[in-house]
């Protein structure tokens, strides 16, 4: 059997969390709710009148479905290839995510993702300028935990 790519496993949660957080911001325009209510009503400034959580959370649905399954002019850039960049962004789609009632499974979701693309990155995994593909024998330096080069 063959090993477990990790950061294609990652991509997979990513994109269901993504859609997910695209449904519930869809859902919050009609039902606004915050998560956090039953502590304080403070939040919800952030759902009412101005629909400020769900155009977030809509946005970075987008961005994240935009960067997981990439048009051919974004695969391969070096945004795209970036696993440090994913894991802020995603840090970032989590965050407000779990603010908006709607979106609390997407929240989950993300953090899994996270934990996966983390694990991918320091097992040294690189992403592939092709999305869905194995990277080539000796076609990236592998970086060690003493850094470059050093195995």
């Amino acid at each position: 059997m063959g090993k477990l790519i990790k950061n294609h496993w990652a991509r997979l949660i990513i994109l269901t969390a993504a859609t997910y957080q695209i449904a519930a911001a869809i859902q919050g325009f009609f039902w606004p709710k915050v998560f956090w209510d039953f502590l304080t009503k403070n939040l919800d400034g952030a759902v009412k009148p101005v629909p400020v959580l769900q155009v977030l959370n809509l946005l970075l649905g987008i961005v994240a479905i935009a960067w997981e399954w990439p048009l051919k002019w974004v695969a391969g850039t070096a945004v795209h290839r970036s696993t440090e960049a994913r894991l802020v962004v995603y840090s970032l789609s989590a965050l407000v995510a779990v603010l908006m009632y709607q979106a609390t499974n997407p929240a989950l979701y993300y953090l899994i993702g996270i934990g996966a693309y983390l694990r991918a990155y320091v097992d040294g995994e690189i992403i592939c300028a092709e999305p869905w593909s194995l990277p080539k024998r000796g076609s990236a330096r592998k970086v060690g935990p003493r850094g470059p080069g050093e195995v």
